[in-house]
């Protein structure tokens, strides 16, 4: 059970230190909708989606104002929706993404994710298909997110898929350069993609959950970065411990939440994942947390040592914390969503090549980096291919999210609001990769993965 009085010391933090629940996530399995006919598989789909979900929002809500923790998103999360609908005679995907774009504004969420297709072995027909419509999907629709897993500890890369993936994402781009690219911000491709993560634009449903589930997102850079506050000039042990000792106290707070979610929507509660998830807002950056530790600027020598410890820290405190932790749990870095992040690009001390050193210790990978438009399709899978290695060497999850933004160029900034923030584009390496990104085929699994 969960003791309310450790809610009683988060109290300050929520106030004075931006420390929120970023979502409650409902993920619903949508196997039970699969139909030969498209348009019985699309209704089923809708009224599935309404059903389950029709109190998420209000119950969000009340729970918001009730114990006073501000609950910034609800959102939804399905099943690959290429496992759904390639069993219709007619595969249409794009009359897929408008269904769920139509079901998630009925019912008020942000966001809903599983417009996915899992090809790290290889493709199924309706893979493909899905696959293609992406970039006309995402600039049709307002809420729907798409992922693409391609690679795995277990199977390797599926080069083709990280070839096709770097076309799909310039196409994406073209099709809503209008908004600055603004459809790639909800595309993310990943290696060893988990079934559980309640954040966007990755979430999906896994064919391992149960019908529903209920997930909590928890975030907190700003407490993490009092908390170290007032520990400056000691060893790292005792970073270490202040870190863990906090993440305990903001995991607790949402171990409440998913209950009372779970409870009042009578859905079972699935886990909590522990990712600290920054804003543009100022005092609610990981970037910020690392210059605190005594880096000069994020991006400085020693930057992934100390994300290696945040990271780790942070999970070791939140596991005593619930039983039930998975998602990503750790520390996101997001440039566009990052005030620190996006001051260390500004200043030079922050490039593509250290975040990617970065992501081997973080949770996930190259998150919300805006590039020139005119980066060419193949250094695009390229980079996508190097951070899809870094997962499936260390058996972690990797992903990229990345935005080509036509018209503008390195200096430039583009506006993307909200939690989105802001993002400076970013100078790419300019040497070519496309010989290599041609030769297609599968880069083996590593020895490791023989493992049963």
């Amino acid at each position: 059970m969960v003791n309310y009085n450790y809610i009683m010391e988060t109290i300050s933090m929520i106030e004075k230190e931006k420390l929120d629940i970023r979502t409650i996530t409902m993920g619903i399995s949508l196997l039970d909708c699969i139909s030969e006919e498209g348009s019985t598989c699309r209704d089923k789909i809708y009224d599935k989606i309404t059903q389950k979900a029709e109190k998420l929002v209000s119950t969000g809500e009340h729970i918001e104002k009730e114990f006073g923790i501000p609950i910034i998103n609800k959102r939804i999360s399905v099943t690959p929706i290429s496992l759904i609908g390639q069993a219709c005679s007619d595969i249409d995907y794009i009359k897929f993404a408008r269904i769920l774009d139509k079901a998630a504004i009925e019912v008020g969420v942000n966001f809903i994710g599983g417009f996915s297709s899992l090809v790290h072995k290889g493709y199924t027909k309706g893979d493909d298909i899905l696959i293609r419509s992406i970039p006309e999907a995402l600039s049709e629709t307002a809420r729907v997110c798409a992922s693409v897993n391609v690679g795995s500890t277990k199977t390797g890369i599926n080069m083709d898929a990280v070839r096709q993936m770097g076309k799909i994402i310039s196409h994406t781009a073209k099709l809503t350069k209008n908004d600055d690219g603004i459809g790639c911000a909800k595309l993310v491709v990943f290696a060893n993609a988990v079934e559980d993560n309640p954040f966007m634009a990755g979430a999906f449903h896994g064919i391992g959950e149960p019908d529903a589930v209920i997930n909590v997102g928890v975030s907190g850079p700003g407490v993490v970065k009092v908390a170290l506050e007032s520990c400056r000039g000691e060893p790292f042990d005792v970073v270490s411990d202040t870190i863990k000792k906090t993440a305990f106290k903001i995991t607790r707070m949402g171990q409440l939440v998913a209950s009372e979610a779970s409870k009042r929507l009578n859905v079972p509660f699935g886990i909590v994942d522990l990712s600290l998830a920054p804003t543009p807002a100022v005092g609610d950056s990981i970037a910020r947390i690392l210059e605190e530790m005594g880096l000069e600027a994020c991006g400085a020598p020693g930057t992934t040592a100390a994300l290696a410890l945040l990271n780790d820290a942070v999970k070791k405190g939140g596991i005593m914390a619930s039983s039930h932790v998975g998602g990503l749990s750790g520390a996101f870095i997001p440039v566009s969503e990052d005030e620190g992040m996006i001051n260390a690009v500004k200043t030079g001390a922050l490039n593509i090549e250290k975040l990617e050193a970065m992501t081997c210790v973080c949770s996930v990978g190259l998150d919300m980096i805006a590039i020139p438009g005119k980066t060419s399709s193949e250094t695009i899978s390229a980079i996508i291919a190097d951070e899809a290695a870094i997962g499936v060497i260390n058996n972690k999850t990797t992903a990229v999210r990345i935005i080509p933004v036509f018209g503008k160029d390195v200096g430039d900034e583009v506006i993307f609001g909200g939690l989105l923030g802001n993002a400076p584009i970013m100078k790419v390496n300019p040497f070519s990769s496309k010989l290599f990104i041609e030769r297609g085929g599968r880069i083996p699994a590593p020895v490791h993965s023989m493992k049963n």
